[in-house]
């Protein structure tokens, strides 16, 4: 079986990117046992080492935990990082992904972060991914956490710089855009991103590093496409601006059912649960 690289951009495969799809051919085949790649330049030779039982890739059972990172990591490029979303997770659960590769957990609620981190420690970076709230900002919540995701509003990147000048220390945060422009969500509108990473960026003890952004709950992969390509757009326009005190080199896109339209549209950090740790 010989799988060609070249000019693979416009090309899909089984409704995946090409990229994407021969990453996951190569990982799950050779997990098995069943091929034994060689690359040769441009061109991936699959020697059969065996006769291959027909097993549609769908259907192969993935189930623990280490298989899934292990999975995930050959499906994403190097320069992407991957985020543990753990929303609901156990510390258990967490240890077994950092364990099987992943360097970024993302949690939702504080107390759970709090648990977890107690048995993972710094072996991980850890990621608020949920809403904050301005009065649940507190000195022993940012003393958990290397990154804020969720800032949509300058009172709560005040509120953000006025606890971490008690803890001596900065915070990274990414600017939350709601590219769906719904309005019982957070985040900021696109067109007021910019003002406001301007406004963050005057902040002593918080460093803007990034954007992020959900993008509204949808049935295929395909339509969150418009969501994502415009807040790369505005990612790239921010960082042209070239702020001071601002990094933009996060683009934070992306969940276990749009990571790869997320990726194609420059997303170069996505947030993955169910896919990592099974459903729940």
């Amino acid at each position: 079986m010989i799988i060609n690289t070249v000019g693979m951009f416009n090309i899909f495969l089984s409704g995946r990117p090409a990229w994407l799809e021969t990453t996951r051919l190569l990982a799950l085949y050779q997990s098995r046992d069943r091929w034994r790649p060689t690359c040769y330049h441009s061109v991936f030779v699959i020697n059969p080492v065996a006769p291959p039982e027909s097993e549609p890739l769908d259907k192969i059972d993935v189930s623990s935990i280490a298989e899934r990172v292990a999975l995930a990591l050959s499906e994403v490029p190097d320069y992407v990082q991957i985020v543990a979303a753990a929303k609901a997770r156990t510390p258990e659960d967490v240890m077994a992904a950092v364990q099987a590769g992943v360097h970024i957990i993302g949690e939702n609620y504080v107390r759970d972060a709090r648990s977890a981190k107690s048995l993972v420690g710094s072996r991980a970076q850890w990621h608020f991914i949920g809403r904050l709230r301005e009065h649940d900002v507190r000195a022993s919540t940012l003393a958990l956490f290397d990154m804020i995701q969720s800032v949509d509003s300058l009172h709560l990147g005040q509120r953000i710089d006025e606890k971490c000048r008690t803890l001596g220390r900065s915070m990274d945060v990414l600017i939350e855009v709601n590219s769906g422009r719904e309005a019982q969500k957070a985040g900021v509108f696109p067109e007021e991103a910019e003002a406001l990473v301007r406004q963050i960026s005057a902040l002593h003890n918080v460093r803007v590093c990034g954007l992020m952004t959900m993008g509204p709950l949808m049935v295929t992969q395909e339509a969150y496409r418009p969501c994502f390509a415009e807040t790369h757009g505005l990612f790239l326009k921010i960082r042209e601006s070239a702020i001071p005190g601002v990094s933009m080199d996060v683009l934070s896109m992306g969940t276990s059912d749009s990571y790869a339209v997320a990726i194609e549209e420059g997303a170069n950090m996505v947030r993955i649960g169910s896919a990592l740790f099974g459903p729940r």
